[in-house]
């Protein structure tokens, strides 16, 4: 059966796919960036500051009635290109009975077999007067980049939203799964390196094959003249050393002889 909370979490996502109701300007943006869209003329949501409290590594509860939904837009593999930024959505749908101040998004890379280990903080980004009032719904830009000297491969990535209920607060981890990290054009570069080396490895290997080609019929086309220079040769110098001894006055008396 269909629980309340499942068709809360499938409007909110629903939400982030389609235009939502309330959108608030990307975080980190200069002191005059106004607000999208409001949810009643008296709030005043997604104007983005500096001058917020500072939690640091302060960890809190989640408050009760508050559900928070993540969405990557466009990018349903969740891979993430290290050295550039990357998108994400974070919807809150706030079903309390008091308004919700969010105070900041931040984002931490872990090892996927052990999330102790930590890979890297990400980017933290703070609002001021994003107020999200009882029983309505605001969708969050997330804006981060992964070093660009991280390895690639398969990472955890845990998103946490920081918000205040009453000066209290709070905190809701939208996200916590796997991302792949890619290199920038990582596919396109490692095939050009491989086909680019496979293609000078032939090229040396075909040149190397006719050189070798080449010195043998060399070799075979200088041994046949040698031989044939060098009995001719002989045959001539030694007729003419034994001109005059007592071998050829013999040869010539036996020619005599013959006829």
């Amino acid at each position: 059966m269909v629980t309340m909370n499942q068709i809360r979490v499938f409007l909110l996502a629903l939400l982030l796919v389609a235009s939502p109701f309330v959108r608030v300007a990307r975080a980190q943006s200069s002191s005059d960036a106004e607000v999208s869209e409001t949810v009643d003329e008296s709030s005043d949501l997604g104007i983005v500051g500096e001058d917020v409290q500072d939690f640091g590594d302060e960890t809190f509860n989640p408050a009760p009635g508050i559900d928070t939904v993540s969405v990557f837009p466009k990018n349903s593999a969740r891979v993430v290109t290290a050295g550039e930024d990357t998108d994400l959505l974070v919807g809150v749908k706030n079903d309390g009975d008091s308004s919700v101040n969010v105070i900041a998004i931040k984002a931490s890379v872990h090892l996927p077999f052990d999330h102790k280990m930590l890979v890297q903080n990400l980017t933290t980004m703070t609002f001021n007067n994003a107020s999200i009032p009882a029983s309505a719904q605001a969708t969050f830009p997330y804006i981060f980049a992964v070093s660009k000297y991280l390895q690639p491969g398969t990472f955890d990535l845990v998103g946490t939203i920081i918000y205040e209920i009453d000066q209290h607060p709070y905190q809701n981890t939208f996200y916590n799964g796997t991302i792949e990290v890619v290199e920038a054009g990582g596919f396109v570069s490692v095939e050009s390196v491989f086909l680019v080396t496979l293609g000078i490895a032939l090229l040396v290997l075909l040149v190397l094959w006719v050189h070798g080609q080449i010195q043998n019929l060399s070799k075979k086309t200088k041994r046949a003249p040698k031989v044939e220079v060098g009995t001719k040769t002989t045959d001539a110098s030694m007729d003419e050393w034994l001109q005059g001894t007592a071998y050829t006055q013999s040869l010539s008396s036996k020619s005599k002889k013959k006829k």
